[in-house]
């Protein structure tokens, strides 16, 4: 299985001026636990890693530290996230017939949960890891007025791993290109060309970070570890 890992972003709400994967959980890079736990996943066979090229030298170094044995290429990133996956496709090997991504700063991710989306992504289209919607949500208009509530059970948080068929994956970006589309992931591109995404569970633990508040959280979490 082919991994792309989004890892281009500078992270505002970080309140940093840096890529926040470089910022330390328990003494190691926020990347660096995601690279771990892509290393220790048995499906994981190749891994892409999407940044900016100011950050190679320090994320080079990092994998070098890591000792990480599966091949590792470094992938120009773009202005959004979006146009960082549709550059990290181009890259991939032309033998990938399916696609995990998965962004860099859900560094929690455990191998099982990358395992378990590399095997449900041979029986499907595409997949996303989710979980269950806990709190009661309100839409609301642009004056915070509340307009109506889902019902929760409904609802599910989108997670990644996200997995893909390469072919469609890169069909439904070329799509997206020519209308315009501006997407936060790679299932609502799916979603907007009417193919199905199906949900497999993911885990609670698997937060991405993004602010400060989140880091504490990393850093708990992996204590327990």
């Amino acid at each position: 299985m082919h991994l792309l890992i989004p890892s281009a972003g500078i992270g505002k709400r970080m309140g940093g001026t840096r890529n926040k994967l470089l910022l330390q959980v328990r003494s190691q890079p926020i990347i660096a636990w995601t690279l771990k736990a892509a290393a220790a996943a048995s499906t994981i066979k190749w891994i892409g890693i999407i940044s900016q090229p100011v950050d190679w030298p320090d994320f080079k170094a990092i994998v070098a530290d890591l000792n990480v044995t599966k091949p590792v290429e470094f992938i120009p990133g773009g202005l959004s996230r979006q146009e960082s996956v549709y550059n990290g496709l181009q890259a991939l090997p032309d033998t990938a017939e399916h696609v995990l991504i998965h962004d860099g700063a859900r560094c929690l991710v455990t191998p099982d949960l990358l395992n378990s989306c590399a095997q449900a992504i041979q029986e499907c289209s595409g997949l996303i890891a989710a979980v269950p919607v806990k709190d009661t949500i309100k839409v609301v208009d642009k004056h915070g007025i509340i307009q109506t509530t889902p019902d929760r059970q409904q609802l599910w948080a989108a997670q990644t791993p996200q997995g893909f068929n390469v072919n469609l994956l890169k069909q439904c970006h070329a799509q997206g290109l020519r209308q315009g589309w501006e997407v936060t992931d790679d299932a609502a591109l799916f979603e907007r060309c009417g193919i199905e995404v199906r949900i497999v569970p993911g885990e609670e633990t698997n937060l991405k970070v993004t602010t400060p508040q989140d880091l504490a959280m990393a850093e708990f979490i992996l204590s327990q570890r």
